[in-house]
């Protein structure tokens, strides 16, 4: 997924193939972007639903731990949803985050973009009190939180946010915006009628339409009306959820309702790829 150029030096977000998860280069920094961990989802599932599904918090950490060796980064940017309750994380999730962070590689900084189901994860990861930050076993100083709506990242290469809002007029005058939140999934049949779901990338450029009719962007660039011609939108690129289990938006099927407020409306030109790379086409016809 290589970005055509609205600056000086486009960025690359590049999928790291079979995997949920994609590499950039922004400023310095190498970076790994991935999205939705949702860690405690199945104690979620036992509180919300009374179903009983085994933890399977020891492998999506092997899994995000074995990409950080595989990918090298600088940086880990979570695009929201790094936790599954909507408010403070309980004892599962607590516990699957802290042995979590306690693994990261001393050298590593993380970025949390604040999704829906974050509630008040800068209060623990974060913490402002002596006695709070002597109680963690990893650094909060190498951890930053951002709101939902998003930050541009390297002076403008990259925008992210998590997607259940409308992002910072920030975000939009970056090259390239990237969220979560939105889960995509492709539902696919063979010839003699059987099907199986798979998650999916969908990227494609901004649509202004829906941008237009807000005021917060009355003075993002490629947006004006002033009779010259704008800037090419950016690039959008939805990530998909790095948990298997949480299902998704369909989003190759009609009449599906997206999850995030300006898609899709706000995505032009969209197509899917499957996490192997394989490209799939408009994703509407897939």
């Amino acid at each position: 997924m290589s970005d055509a150029p609205r600056g000086s030096a486009p960025p690359r977000v590049e999928p790291v193939p079979g995997e949920p998860a994609a590499t950039a280069t922004v400023g310095t920094e190498r970076v790994l972007l991935v999205a939705d961990y949702h860690a405690g989802y199945e104690a979620g599932l036992r509180y919300e639903r009374g179903v009983d599904v085994p933890s399977r918090a020891p492998d999506r950490r092997e899994r995000l731990l074995r990409l950080i060796e595989r990918t090298n980064p600088d940086r880990l940017v979570v695009l929201g949803d790094l936790m599954h309750s909507i408010g403070d994380p309980g004892g599962a999730e607590r516990g699957e985050l802290e042995v979590l962070f306690e693994a990261f590689p001393t050298s590593l900084s993380v970025t949390v973009v604040k999704g829906n189901h974050d509630g008040g994860i800068e209060d623990w990861l974060t913490p402002e009190s002596e006695r709070e930050v002597a109680a963690l076993e990893f650094d909060p100083e190498a951890v930053t939180v951002t709101p939902g709506a998003g930050v541009a990242l390297g002076g403008g290469a990259v925008g992210v946010c998590h997607g259940h809002t409308w992002p910072a007029p920030e975000v939009l005058e970056c090259d390239v915006v990237c969220l979560g939140h939105e889960h995509p999934c492709v539902r696919l049949e063979d010839e003699v009628g059987g099907s199986r779901v798979e998650r999916a990338w969908l990227r494609g450029r901004l649509d202004p339409a829906p941008f237009r009719e807000r005021s917060e962007y009355e003075h993002v660039s490629w947006l004006e009306r002033d009779g010259e011609t704008p800037p090419r939108p950016p690039r959008i690129v939805v990530v998909p959820a790095f948990n298997d289990l949480v299902g998704g938006t369909w989003v190759n099927l009609a009449n599906q309702s997206f999850l995030s407020p300006f898609l899709p409306a706000g995505l032009a030109d969209g197509e899917a790829y499957l996490l192997d790379g394989t490209r799939l086409g408009p994703y509407d016809a897939v």
